[in-house]
């Protein structure tokens, strides 16, 4: 009786153990897609927790050679001439039975030109890019044995729109093109990984806004990726959002649809150009309803659209030890005028730009402001604000007053931070 009962249990797991289905993705390695990862294995791997300790540091010239040394227009890199260190990232994934969790911190440049480019943290009480600001993804879940898997997450997790990642070293470049760094690079939310297969995720996400610690209006975001990777040299990924993303303007929709496919064509390590691989990313948006159309627009109701791609061809060498790429992208946005509503000193100014500019712009960029294109409103008149900050020191120009324009807001259906293009950008 105890041998059969043995000889039962034994069966038993063995069964169990044969029906355990493989894990998502493992089935080939994919450290050579842009926006991964290049590690294989970590120093710090337990059995409970995987440690991860990230430095980015750099030296950049802009060949524009700003006054100050400021570099506008990028997410990524912001001093010309100087070495800056952009992130400090201390944190890892914690794994214990299905019980999963990540922490990573952002000390340095991100610390201070991520949180600012938040214009939800107007809304409302507590002030939410001081909370997050050392924190570039702090989320907790729960694995579900379903399928390949299910996980359940919430909290700061990073964004997959724009292919490329937050973390300039697990890139191909490390500046990306302009289409990545005009999407967001993270969500503050709830986000379900479905794994049918080992091959195939399905994700939505419940989220409080395109790319915002807090939500916008009273509507949340929602979206979600399909990533589907049939082999070890084919990655091809879908996500779309839907979302209100002007502050103090709910009728305000935005809807954006992000693709992008990833081949590796040429893979032989023994040899002297060990490796190649292109990406390609189709991006396509718009806004539509209070006071913007999607396409087609009047004076009333101006086109507020997004289009753009970004190609890249990377070529490795000696095993993989060197690599060289070469790429770049485009966008295309559709033209408007504008207007800025900015307060500054307990004063409400409204800066006119009076050309037509093509549509959004990167915030956090310094403008140069002609005296005659400001002038004092009464606060009953302005429907939002765009917060800035005035220099303290002396103003570089005697007939204008400097701006460090620090969160991006739209008034009145018009793109506030396309004002910089307007021949003011310093």
């Amino acid at each position: 009786m105890l041998v059969a009962c043995l000889t039962s249990a034994a069966a038993s797991a063995a069964a169990q153990e044969q029906e355990k289905k493989p894990d998502p993705f493992a089935f080939a390695d994919f450290t050579w897609l842009t926006g991964n990862p290049r590690t294989k294995e970590s120093p710090l791997d337990t059995k409970v927790f995987t440690g991860e300790f990230r430095v980015d540091t750099n030296f950049t010239y802009s060949f524009n050679k700003p006054q100050d040394d400021t570099i506008a227009g990028s997410s990524e890199i912001f001093r010309s001439g100087e070495f800056q260190l952009t992130q400090l990232g201390v944190g890892g994934d914690f794994h214990h039975e299905n019980v999963r969790g990540r922490l990573m911190t952002q000390f340095g440049m991100y610390a201070q030109t991520t949180p600012r480019n938040d214009a939800s943290t107007g809304r409302g009480q507590w002030q939410f890019d001081t909370a997050y600001r050392y924190v570039s993804e702090a989320y907790g879940g729960y694995h579900f044995d379903k399928m390949n898997g299910i996980n359940v997450d919430a909290g700061i997790f990073m964004s997959y729109i724009g292919l490329w990642s937050y973390y300039q070293f697990d890139n191909w470049t490390y500046q990306p093109s302009y289409v990545s760094s005009n999407t967001p690079w993270y969500f503050n939310g709830l986000r379900v990984q479905i794994f049918p297969s080992d091959k195939l995720k399905i994700e939505p996400w419940i989220i409080n806004g395109w790319q915002s610690y807090g939500k916008f209006n009273h509507a949340p975001g929602v979206g979600g990726q399909v990533l589907w990777r049939p082999n070890g040299s084919l990655s091809i990924l879908s996500n779309n959002y839907w979302g209100t993303d002007t502050l103090g303007n709910p009728d305000r929709k935005r809807v954006h649809s992000d693709n992008s496919i990833q081949v590796k064509y040429y893979d032989k390590s023994d040899q002297r150009v060990s490796k190649a691989a292109f990406s390609f990313t189709f991006d396509a948006g718009c806004e539509f309803g209070g006071g913007v159309s999607c396409g087609g627009g009047t004076a009333e109701s101006p086109s507020q659209t997004f289009l753009g791609f970004m190609a890249y061809n990377r070529l490795w060498f000696d095993s993989d030890r060197f690599a060289l790429t070469i790429g770049g992208g485009a966008i295309a946005m559709a033209k408007t005028k504008v207007v800025f509503v900015v307060v500054t000193n307990h004063r409400v100014m409204i800066l006119k730009a009076r050309q037509k500019l093509r549509g959004w712009m990167p915030v956090g960029i310094q403008a140069q402001v002609p005296r005659s294109s400001v002038r004092v409103e009464s606060k009953a008149n302005v429907v939002g604000i765009l917060k800035v900050k005035v220099f303290t020191g002396p103003e570089p120009d005697a007939d204008g007053v400097a701006f460090n324009f620090g969160r991006l807001y739209r008034k009145d259906g018009e793109n506030l931070a396309a004002a910089l293009a307007a021949g003011y950008v310093g």
